[in-house]
């Protein structure tokens, strides 16, 4: 991968490179306490984004699309990213451009979690709170706001209709978890925001097996407290996301998300995000479900399941869930 020679200094073009190698090639770990009244032979296995770089998942597209803007001559010197995020995408759009050395606005919802308002402070990217009641959706009306005052100042990422996010997912995600389970896998289990993760991965993973199992994942209500899901049947629906994709759609409660993501700190040392924990929530059930047809027909259950733990706790430790006796 080359830059323009312009784009930034020699040395920290250099940085820049030792740091998105980093990105990808992420550890699948099993679950073993929160499973342990399924079978043996029904594995579910957690990704673990958070050990890219930048702390999530969102690593992957935002590097994509970055590289995809600076080959095309679209991100060039004296422009801005600028884009809507409900948080990770944007720190990963940060930590880039104080690597690459361009700048970054962001819009976000002004509820996101206060340890990823600071962390895009200390990243240096300027950061455009918006209306809380209007969750992402409001982000993004501003960022296409901005962008439509002022296109030559701006490059707009627009990560919900860039084809470069969900491409990231399918030229690296998706195969590094066909080569981690040597091709074992059955189900793939996902939550949906941009959409980009479903998408790229289930589409990379139904080509290396036409009969895999897609199950995508949504908060069960427009007002809920999974950062970065979507409700999509009440929000603007992502332009890369493709509806005849998924097998089946969970709808998960931020309780149970909340709950899970307790029990998967104390019963498996994983200190998780709310969705990553959401995202358990989904796998269970389909583990459960498989469970139960086996037993209808007197068969083994068998079944190979991964999901996708996109961040981890550290960026939720203020909310106040931790604290709820009740959960």
């Amino acid at each position: 991968m080359s830059y323009p020679c312009d784009m930034r200094l020699p040395h920290a073009l250099q940085q820049a490179t030792e740091i998105v190698d980093l990105i990808g090639y992420t550890p699948l770990i099993r679950l073993r306490r929160v499973t342990r009244h399924l079978p043996d032979t029904v594995e579910i296995y957690g990704k673990a984004e958070w050990f890219n770089p930048g702390g999530s998942v969102k690593d992957r597209p935002a590097w994509n699309i970055v590289r995809t803007a600076i080959d095309r001559g679209e991100l060039r010197p004296g422009k801005r990213l600028l884009d809507a995020t409900s948080g990770n995408t944007g720190i990963a759009f940060a930590m880039i451009g104080a690597a690459l050395g361009f700048g970054v606005t962001l819009c976000m919802p002004a509820n996101v979690s206060l340890e990823r308002k600071r962390i895009l402070k200390a990243f240096g990217a300027e950061v455009i709170l918006t209306d809380p009641l209007e969750g992402s959706d409001g982000a993004i009306r501003m960022a296409r706001k901005l962008y439509a005052e002022n296109p030559d100042l701006y490059y707009y990422a627009d990560q919900y209709n860039n084809p470069a996010n969900w491409q990231a997912h399918y030229e690296t995600t998706g195969v590094e978890i066909w080569k981690q389970t040597e091709g074992r896998i059955t189900h793939f289990v996902a939550g949906l925001g941009t959409t980009g993760t479903f998408v790229g991965v289930g589409r990379r993973l139904r080509e290396y097996k036409p009969d895999i199992k897609l199950i995508s994942l949504q908060p069960d209500s427009p007002f809920h407290g999974i950062e970065g899901l979507k409700h999509l049947e009440t929000a603007i629906v992502p332009g890369i996301y493709d509806p005849a994709l998924a097998d089946a759609n969970l709808e998960i409660s931020t309780e149970d998300a909340y709950r899970m993501a307790k029990r998967l700190a104390r019963e498996e040392g994983l200190l998780v995000g709310i969705s990553a924990a959401a995202a358990v929530v989904g796998s269970l059930r389909v583990a459960e479900q498989i469970v139960h047809e086996a037993e209808q027909r007197g068969v083994e259950p068998r079944a190979v399941i991964v999901t996708i733990l996109c961040d981890g706790a550290d960026r939720y430790l203020s909310e106040h869930f931790w604290d709820d006796e009740t959960l």
